[in-house]
């Protein structure tokens, strides 16, 4: 006996539900830049480090349920108005995902694989800033989960509400 909510085939065959999967298919370094424009000048003053760190993501679906999700930090460090520094890092992965509903698929992406990809990035920026002759810079966390929050706030707020149009005689 088959059960009522199990998906039938034409047959009457119970067809499995699609099975959600995630997966992580390959993690890479796609693009990386250091300067030191000021160097070695930057190393005989008084060291007063002012950050800036630019973060982006970009998702690129491919094919077979494969995605590739980029995440882009770019940090800028100024020491008494002088660029010290500038590294910019492009991390990336490729996922398969399947079976997930589509606003699910979109926090996957969204936050789930640049939380992923982070770690990575921040050792890349770390050993960098390491090689300029810098001090060591440690990235704090970033809460992808509350950065896709904010965005889906900003975006509910944004979309102008719509009557529904009236009808004319």
């Amino acid at each position: 006996m088959s059960d009522d909510n199990q998906p039938q085939t034409a047959a009457g065959q119970e067809q499995a539900p699609p099975e959600s999967q995630f997966i992580i298919q390959r993690i890479y370094l796609k693009d990386v830049s250091f300067e030191a424009p000021n160097s070695p000048e930057v190393f005989t003053r008084e060291w007063a480090p002012e950050t800036d760190l630019d973060l982006n993501t970009a998702v690129n679906v491919l094919q077979n349920n494969n995605y590739e999700v980029e995440l882009a930090l770019t940090i800028t460090v100024k020491s008494k108005d002088k660029t010290a520094f500038l590294v910019e890092v492009k991390q990336a992965g490729v996922f398969f995902i399947t079976g997930y509903a589509q606003e699910q698929l979109n926090h996957l992406l969204a936050a789930y694989c640049p939380n992923t990809l982070f770690p990575y990035a921040r050792e890349v920026i770390a050993g960098l800033v390491s090689k300029g002759s810098f001090p060591e810079m440690h990235l704090s966390p970033i809460n992808f989960d509350s950065l896709y929050a904010k965005r889906l706030q900003e975006a509910a707020q944004q979309a102008p509400e719509q009557a529904p149009p009236q009808a004319t005689a």
